[in-house]
């Protein structure tokens, strides 16, 4: 039986990718280790927490005797690093939790993994790192430089660097994904897609950045996690993978797609101040990971905006989970448009 730690497995991602996980190898055994913050939900896994191959941990992978405890007891195959602060906004108004979770988080686990011999140890990232695109500019290729514009994201690229080094200098096989803007179910209401969906059916004002112009590449979750478990089983170690699915979608012109979708009036957008540093355009060319592993997107994004919409519809104790409008936070007037979390 293959023994995989995912960490982070309660929050968004990681919980459609330990379903993904169970569903496709019936043969593996999952530890989730997950500190349970704000963003993570143990009610996303209540369809398998009785799974007899899967198991939760509540804990901090920063705590590096609770972590090697754990290597020691379980003797992991692999490792998959999910867990994150993963809030643009957040990190703004205090970077000190994004460098503790995700840089010193990230090496405890790391050399955890390096005692104690894994197989493979993926690192789940963000296109972030890369910086801002212009409106002409060729999308973010593995090779494009990393210049992050925010607390989060310099966080996430030390990170990436750190497993870099661990590779290089230990021989330690780590592979490192960096996605687009995700969507799909059990996502947090901070985040835009979300927040738009809950509060056009509940007939709120929608905030929006700026002139609502800034441009991401949405992939849906499902389609994330396929990539993953392809870069878990078959990536190459020292390598990235860029993930996305060439679906770029300025924010207003999203918004106002979700709405006409609800059948709702466009007087609900709501224009607010921009927030600092605030990246213009993600886009993701996504050919390596096609070309070495076969992996293409199959979701289609209306049909599966429409879906979701339903699925929100049935959820309704997700508009009651804490979001930033609760928060006493000046920055985070807007929901985040940077989904990974």
């Amino acid at each position: 039986m293959v023994k995989l730690l995912v960490t982070g497995g309660a929050g968004f991602i990681g919980s459609n990718f330990i379903r993904h996980i169970l569903k496709e190898h019936p043969d593996w055994y999952i530890v989730n280790l997950d500190k349970l913050t704000y963003a993570g939900n143990l009610e996303n896994l209540k369809d398998v927490e009785d799974n007899p191959r899967y198991r939760f941990l509540r804990g901090d992978i920063a705590d590096r005797e609770l972590v090697d405890r754990l290597f020691r007891e379980e003797k992991f195959d692999l490792v998959a690093n999910l867990a994150a602060e993963s809030h643009v906004d957040r990190s703004i108004l205090d970077p000190a939790p994004f460098i503790k979770t995700n840089i010193k988080g990230t090496q405890v686990l790391l050399e955890a993994a390096r005692q104690h011999g894994i197989r493979k140890f993926l690192q789940v990232s963000t296109d972030e790192v890369y910086g801002s695109l212009g409106p002409d500019d060729p999308p973010f290729t593995e090779e494009s430089p990393i210049r992050p514009n925010s607390p989060y994201s310099a966080s996430k690229a030390a990170a990436d660097l750190m497993c870099r080094a661990y590779y290089v200098t230990y021989g330690l096989p780590v592979v490192i994904t960096r996605c687009s803007n995700n969507y799909g179910p059990y996502q947090h209401p901070e985040k835009f897609i979300p927040t738009i969906i809950l509060n056009a059916l509940s007939d709120k004002p929608i905030p929006v950045y700026g002139d609502g112009q800034n441009v991401r590449d949405w992939i849906h979750v499902e389609d994330h996690c396929r990539a993953l478990d392809l870069v878990l089983e078959k990536g190459r170690p020292g390598e990235v993978y860029n993930i996305g699915a060439g679906n770029e979608k300025n924010n207003v012109t999203l918004v106002r797609t979700i709405l006409q979708l609800i059948g709702k009036d466009e007087s609900l957008i709501t224009f607010v101040k921009d927030r600092p540093g605030h990246d213009y355009r993600y886009a993701i060319d996504a050919s390596k990971i096609q070309h070495e592993l076969g992996w293409q997107p199959s979701r289609v994004f209306e049909k599966s905006l429409q879906e979701l919409i339903s699925w929100y519809k049935g959820y309704g104790y997700w508009g009651k989970v804490e979001s930033p409008g609760n928060l006493e936070m000046r920055l985070c007037c807007c929901p985040e448009d940077s989904s990974r979390g």
